[in-house]
């Protein structure tokens, strides 16, 4: 049965629309079955099955950025205590920043990945109105970031490796995060991160929004599950600045160009988490057993690397983003360098 609050998507309507044939005709085989009458019904179901799982697999493969902006906002998509209950053996989470408080809008603990123990860091945007409101829909304040840094400095003092699961529409923005020094923070959380001695793997699970991103983003192998984005700025932050309205952030969402085949594409991210038919609000025990088979193999993968090599890895990664050749620029510069040269002589 499904909650009379599920949220559904515009683009999901021929989803939801044979998913109801198929739960009229389970009932009416079921009816059948008890009344001891021979049915076709059942065919009909296997293949109505078959359609549906197609149908989901044509129109997922196909979203266009917005749509992914709504898929990885959807309020039934699997938070990271989600995660951390589906995933996790064990897990004690480890609060406070020792200067100022606990932020909720980032969770840190120790846990067990099967066998091997880590330091897990994540934000969290909460399910309900009060819980949203005291994690601040996932925006972090500086005491958040700061705890992260504790926990991974924690982390590399007793060779633990690092999971960190980024879910934010960005760095909370208010006054009394500017006042407690948020960008300083997450400054230093990027450069801390980029020399911590042990292996980092980050995940995109749902939003990736600017510096409250990045300021648990910097790793050794960066994933993204599959109906995610990753960016500097929010689709609506862009359209607001480009076209003076959020209304246009379909627009920007094209633009930006920040969906996970973008980032992999242009080598921003190392791997794209598949996610189940459909996406992950609506099978969160496949998309947990996808993300940890995603987490262990890179994590294995990682913890024998030298420490040297490690970081030395990791510079030469995010050195080379951002590196590119304009050639409409660089034809352009050429001519004017040509024809200034042409009027020199």
């Amino acid at each position: 049965m499904r909650s009379a609050h599920e949220q559904r998507l515009p683009f999901e309507a021929p989803i939801y629309e044979m998913e109801q044939r198929l739960v009229d005709m389970e009932t009416q085989y079921a009816k059948n079955r008890a009344g001891g009458e021979g049915s076709k019904v059942g065919d009909q179901i296997r293949l109505l099955r078959r359609e549906l799982a197609g149908l989901k697999r044509e129109i997922y493969s196909q979203l266009d950025p917005w749509q992914t902006v709504q898929v990885s906002r959807h309020p039934q998509r699997p938070q990271t205590r989600d995660y951390i209950d589906l995933i996790f053996d064990q897990f004690l989470e480890l609060h406070g920043d020792r200067a100022i408080g606990d932020d909720q809008a980032i969770v840190t603990g120790l846990g067990y990945l099967d066998d091997m123990k880590v330091m897990f860091i994540g934000h969290q945007k909460g399910k309900n109105l009060a819980e949203r409101t005291a994690c601040h829909f996932g925006c972090a304040h500086p005491e958040g970031y700061r705890k992260a840094l504790l926990k991974m400095r924690f982390a590399e003092k007793f060779g633990l490796p690092i999971v960190t699961f980024i879910d934010t529409p960005g760095a909370y923005p208010g006054i009394t995060a500017e006042e407690r020094g948020q960008a300083a923070i997450i400054a230093e959380n990027l450069m801390e991160m980029s020399g911590i001695k042990t292996p980092i793997v980050c995940v995109v699970i749902g939003e990736g929004g600017s510096g409250g991103a990045l300021g648990i983003g910097i790793g050794d192998h960066l994933g993204m599950l599959e109906h995610t984005y990753y960016s500097v700025i929010s689709p609506e932050g862009c359209a607001t600045i480009l076209w003076k309205g959020a209304e246009h952030a379909p627009k920007a969402a094209a633009a930006l160009k920040f969906t996970s085949r973008d980032l992999l594409r242009f080598g921003i991210i190392d791997e794209v988490v598949q996610e189940p038919l459909g996406g992950a609000h609506r099978d969160h025990a496949e998309m947990s057993a996808n993300l940890k088979q995603f987490l262990l193999r890179n994590l294995r993968k990682l913890v024998g690397v030298p420490k040297d090599e490690l970081l030395d890895r990791r510079y030469e990664k995010y050195r080379k983003i951002g590196v590119f050749l304009d050639q409409a620029a660089d034809a352009e510069a050429s001519e004017t360098l040509r024809n200034g040269h042409a009027s020199a002589v």
